[in-house]
């Protein structure tokens, strides 16, 4: 048993201090006298004092710096605060402030957390992992921070993705703070200005060779999964000619999966559920938009197309559903630049020949040309559902079903409220970015994001909980089903299609619950009955609460 923390050790250990809540008999156990001022303050108190202390700062990227600090000085305080505020602090601490955080994060470092794995040190890379700051993580994220969120290349920067990922996984998934390390892989960086910035903190470097890249990669799965082989791997905003090759490369072989593929892919379908039985039209009888065919749109379009056959179609008939629409045009077999992924939705090019369309059919012609009832944006093409190509998708759906999913908000192909005026009201919406709520007949209606909070950390909990070796497919398309069953559009229509933020934590204990006997059932897991499940996962959950 690890020696007891003592003095200044233990009033500065962000895991184990309770700042001025110590008692005095705490004080004189644990050698504080003198250290704290006299006053004890609860834990409650504490949380009171620390939002009138956020409620004053002058913008959101001032309020991300706070609540960072809080978070190095008092994890438990800065849980229990986020958790009394879920609502408010989620768009700081995570997406859209995240991204300002990214950018800015050379500028706005104060201390280390997690590791900053750097391709020159690749030759002492189990020197590296062996540095983490807790020695038996459950969760790893990692980013290369090419491609973060609709922002681009931010390098190092990236590193306040995983930070915030995993204050989600905590916050709502209940992994233990201490069971947690956020990953940056600098492998350099091709933005000009990061690397021309004096105040930038990453390797001054272009970004590696792929061929570099994938050695280095495995490098470093093969010294984590030596030295930790039962922890999750998330991957993180990888880009699109990385993300869906390295996921497909240690998917069978350790607990893995990543994020902007996998778990957007289940919370828009979870969205998509509820949104179906609204509009009377099940998945399956569907015509489904995507616009954007990066990891992110492919990934969603693969879970659509398994639930389509999981509601009859055969693969072929569910592809034939799908129409995938990016930056040159629509995918069709007779063009050369396509991926494998990305070949599996391309539209025979005479289904289209009778268009009569000088060059490749763009959004607007498939929208014209087919009954479209669903329409999704994974482009970051800010103001791509434009308000002809919304009406005239709404001349033909009583109930369209319109998601503008990209991030940033600046980044978003429509705004709620243009949709529902372009509409008559009509439009079943969700976005990626948060948005204000919208106002109808002098009512204001909240609007589902399409955020992944809703699956990743409930993932996290799941397998952990289940002693998970892999994460299967269908775990996945169950954790997207019991999020479209929490719906609280089901009961009304006029309700958003996901649940409020406030309700995160007890869904995502609905929805481990779920994942982990899929788990069981793929034969990833141990066998569990489902009472020993829920007890495992009150087991290996964290709640932040001070010790007594």
């Amino acid at each position: 048993m690890p020696e007891e923390l003592r003095g200044q050790a233990k009033l500065f250990d962000p895991l184990t201090t309770k700042g001025t809540a110590f008692t005095r008999e705490e004080r004189i156990k644990y050698g504080l006298l003198g250290l704290l001022p006299t006053a004890e303050k609860t834990l409650e108190q504490q949380v009171e004092h620390s939002w009138h202390e956020f409620s004053t700062r002058r913008d959101d990227l001032d309020k991300h710096i706070y609540l960072r600090a809080l978070q190095d000085r008092n994890e438990t305080l800065f849980y229990a605060l986020l958790r009394a505020h879920i609502a408010e602090t989620m768009p700081i601490v995570y997406t859209p402030t995240v991204g300002v955080a990214c950018q800015r994060f050379s500028e706005i470092y104060r201390r280390p957390r997690g590791l900053f794995v750097s391709y020159p040190d690749r030759d002492r890379l189990a020197e590296v992992i062996n540095n983490r700051p807790h020695r038996d993580p459950a969760v790893i994220v990692v980013t290369d921070g090419q491609r973060i969120l609709g922002l681009g290349d931010q390098g190092i920067g990236g590193m306040g993705i995983p930070i915030g990922k995993l204050s989600l996984y905590t916050l709502i998934g209940g992994i233990n703070p201490a069971r947690t390390l956020p990953i940056v892989l600098d492998v350099g960086t091709d933005n000009v200005e990061l690397l021309q910035d004096p105040q930038y903190l990453g390797w001054r470097h272009r970004r590696i060779s792929d061929d570099e890249y994938y050695t280095f990669i495995d490098e470093f799965v093969t010294t984590v999964h030596g030295q930790l082989p039962n922890v999750l791997l998330q991957w993180e905003d990888f880009a699109t000619a990385h993300a869906m090759p390295i996921l497909e490369r240690y998917r069978d072989k350790m607990l893995t999966f990543n994020d902007d593929i996998q778990g957007t892919a289940a919370v828009t379908l979870g969205a998509l559920h509820g949104a179906s039985k609204i509009a009377g039209r099940p998945l399956s009888q569907q015509q489904v938009v995507m616009l954007g065919a990066g990891s992110a749109g492919i990934g969603v379009l693969n879970m659509v197309q398994r639930e389509m056959v999981a509601q009859g179609l055969s693969e072929a008939e569910a592809a034939e559903r799908i129409w995938v629409v990016d930056v040159v045009g629509l995918l069709t077999d007779d063009r050369g630049d396509l991926s494998e992924e990305q070949e599996k939705f391309a539209k025979p090019a005479d289904r289209i020949a009778g268009w009569g369309l000088s060059g490749p059919a763009q959004l607007a012609d498939v929208v014209h040309h087919v009954d479209v009832g669903i329409l999704m944006g994974l482009s970051t093409a800010a103001g791509a559902f434009t308000e002809s190509i919304v009406r005239e998708m709404a001349s033909k759906a009583e109930r369209p079903i319109i998601f503008p999913l990209s991030n940033p908000t600046s980044h978003a192909e429509a705004h709620p409220q243009e949709l529902d005026e372009w509409t008559g009201g009509r439009a079943l919406i969700a976005t990626g970015s948060p948005f204000a709520p919208l106002r109808r007949d002098g009512v204001e209606r909240p609007v589902a994001q399409c955020n992944n909070v809703y699956i990743f950390p409930a993932m996290g909990l799941a397998v952990t909980a289940a002693e998970a070796r892999r994460v299967t497919d269908d775990m996945m398309r169950v954790a997207a089903a019991t999020l479209g069953d929490t719906s609280p559009a089901l009961s009304d229509p006029n309700a958003p299609l996901l649940p409020a933020w406030t309700d995160l934590p007890d869904v995502a204990v609905r929805i481990a619950h779920a994942v982990a006997r899929q788990a069981v059932a793929d034969g990833v897991a141990p066998a569990r009955t489902d009472e020993q499940i829920a007890e495992r996962i009150t087991q290996v959950r964290w709640i932040p609460e001070y010790p007594d």
